[in-house]
């Protein structure tokens, strides 16, 4: 791959739209399209940011016989969709002060106790460069509703039965949530 140019297409209130040109191995001239968080990318090396951007909250419940998952309303998919609390990195904050906050912002609960930390990943590496922490761990209270009059989430506790029949029934998972939740379900 050989870097051509980048270009701002569009500037968003959240993101930023860009095309970046560059040259295949067997000399294809291709254009991507991609979104960052950084409206101020001017060169390749602007594109590989280390900065992680978002967190994203696994919880349990105190004996790990349930896990907490998110039935939010989602404009990219016209619908409701089934994912992990999750939001973005305030100035100021690490990940496992944004945690405890988007947490509690999302579903009233309270972050007890953190049984693991990720190491940053992409969030969706096909569209954009966004990188975000993964925090597993025990989560307690009691549920209210999101703290922000923009978002329409319904949060609620699950069985590894139930798991298994949202794995089976419903097409609207966030990939991240489908994978790890099979994977709690079914012992995998």
């Amino acid at each position: 791959m050989k870097f051509r140019s980048l270009e701002k297409v569009n500037q968003g209130k959240f993101i930023t739209r860009y095309d970046v040109t560059y040259e295949t191995e067997k000399g294809n001239i291709k254009k991507y399209e991609m979104v960052s968080r950084n409206p101020n990318i001017t060169d390749f090396d602007g594109i590989k940011s280390d900065k992680t951007e978002a967190v994203v909250l696994i919880m349990h419940d105190k004996d790990n016989s349930k896990i907490l998952l998110n039935k939010e309303y989602r404009m990219a998919v016209g619908g409701v969709a089934i994912n992990f609390p999750a939001g973005l990195i305030d100035p100021g904050e690490d990940a496992k002060t944004a945690a405890s906050r988007e947490l509690w912002e999302e579903t009233g609960l309270k972050l007890t106790d953190i049984k693991a930390h990720w190491p940053s990943s992409y969030s969706a590496i096909g569209l954009m460069n966004e990188r975000s922490e993964v925090i597993i761990g025990v989560a307690e209270g009691e549920f209210s509703p999101s703290t922000s009059d923009e978002e329409e989430i319904s949060a609620g506790w699950y069985t590894k039965d139930e798991v298994k029949e949202l794995l089976k029934t419903c097409t609207a998972f966030a990939a991240r949530t489908q994978a790890y939740c099979y994977m709690w379900a079914y012992g995998a």
